[in-house]
């Protein structure tokens, strides 16, 4: 079992704050804060990743991409069940 940490909630949450507002460097914010930069990097990353949109990661420009995609794949679709259903009404028919 890992020993309790000896920094609290509130004050990992107000030092990745600052981590993040800060025009310094993790590594800085972290000297400043008498703590190892590893630290806060770690908790810097966890915050990042538990916050993060899925949307923030894509441009504008590969959102539009991924959406002209999808709407083209929906097309192929339509258009491959509906081969799908011809060619099952030309196979039944007598020649």
């Amino acid at each position: 079992m890992a020993p309790p940490s000896k920094y609290s909630p509130e004050f990992r949450e107000e030092a990745v704050q600052l981590a993040l507002e800060s025009s310094k460097s993790v590594a800085d914010v972290a000297r400043s804060l008498g703590m190892h930069p590893e630290t806060l990097r770690t908790w810097v990353r966890r915050h990042e990743r538990e916050h993060r949109n899925p949307d923030e990661s894509l441009s504008v420009e590969e959102r539009a991409r991924l959406k002209e995609l999808e709407r083209r794949n929906r097309e192929l679709e339509m258009e491959v069940s509906f081969l799908k259903k011809a060619a099952a009404y030309f196979a039944k028919e007598p020649r």
